[in-house]
């Protein structure tokens, strides 16, 4: 049985980041099966296409859009932000998806890493939010943010430094611009997911045996079970409809209890040896090798 009616986001027009895969696919479904056109942002147009095709297939009408931005690039996200305001009409809401995340020994991180996850999860939340909002501020536009963030933002989270410190980023500007934007009808909130498997999250957080500690397992859940997309996507209905207008600056965490009850972080992986590691650090490579070759098809 639907929680929500059918047409609840008629009329809304939400551009996902990291649109193609994963969580956000799975939402950017659910919000277009509720009515909402929706923008899917990614660096592969191939599947970002393939994405749009099923969503519409879904929906019996073409509710998907597609656009391949490299959102750690500013003047790219606000060129195409500008192209779905002059195609298609202003936004009504944006979900900050994109992320990129691995697990390694800090000491391990090079320059370059840290700036691969920094600029796409925090740059990139950043430009989006700041592309959109600055539009709906200059023509009297009410509009919604939801940023997707994890319970590592009040914790921190050892061995996912870069992550855990972007996302608090993250979490600091939800809080920030929800005063500062408040005055012109602009909500920003966020949420927190537990463990929400996806393919490519599953291959960078939990690349082999060894890792069965932590975030990532299910058995340490209080409710004993991974979330489902659905789940996550009703939260995200709720705060980009009209329903909620009351709600700003908040994180809210969708974990079954995880956070409450366990270390939902990568502590346990203390206990790793360095062979372990190194069995983690060549699948993590080899993955994130398989997903560049699929950019540049």
């Amino acid at each position: 049985m639907a929680l929500y009616d059918q047409n609840a986001l008629v009329g809304k027009r939400i551009l996902v980041t990291g649109g193609g895969t994963g969580l956000g696919k799975g939402v950017a479904g659910f919000l277009a099966q509720h009515g909402a056109n929706v923008h899917l942002w990614g660096r592969r147009q191939e599947v970002l296409d393939q994405a749009a095709r099923e969503i519409n297939e879904r929906c019996g009408s073409e509710r998907a859009f597609t656009q391949s931005v490299d959102i750690r690039k500013a003047d790219l996200v606000d060129a195409a932000v500008a192209e779905i305001w002059s195609q298609h009409g202003p936004l009504t809401g944006l979900v900050n998806n994109a992320a990129a995340n691995f697990i390694a020994p800090t000491k391990d991180v090079s320059p370059r890493a840290f700036e691969a996850i920094t600029s796409t999860v925090m740059n990139g939340a950043f430009f989006t939010t700041h592309a959109c909002g600055k539009r709906w501020i200059e023509q009297g536009l009410k509009g919604s943010i939801v940023s997707t963030l994890v319970t590592w933002v009040w914790t921190g989270s050892a061995f996912v430094v870069p992550s855990a410190m972007s996302k608090a980023a993250v979490n600091a500007m939800t809080m920030s611009l929800a005063v500062e934007w408040a005055k012109y009808g602009i909500r920003i909130n966020a949420v927190a997911p537990g463990p929400f498997p996806t393919e490519y999250a599953w291959q960078m957080l939990a690349p082999t045996d060894d890792v069965k500690i932590g975030a990532t397992q299910a058995d340490e859940v209080p409710m004993g079970r991974y979330g489902e997309i659905r789940e996550l996507a009703n939260l995200m209905i709720l705060l980009l409809s009209d329903h909620c207008d009351y709600i700003t600056g908040e994180t809210i965490c969708i974990d079954g209890g995880h956070h409450l009850a366990a270390p939902s972080t990568f502590a346990g992986l203390n206990k790793l040896s360095d062979e372990a590691w190194r069995k983690i650090r060549e699948t993590s490579q080899a993955a994130t090798a398989a997903s560049k070759a699929q950019r540049s098809v």
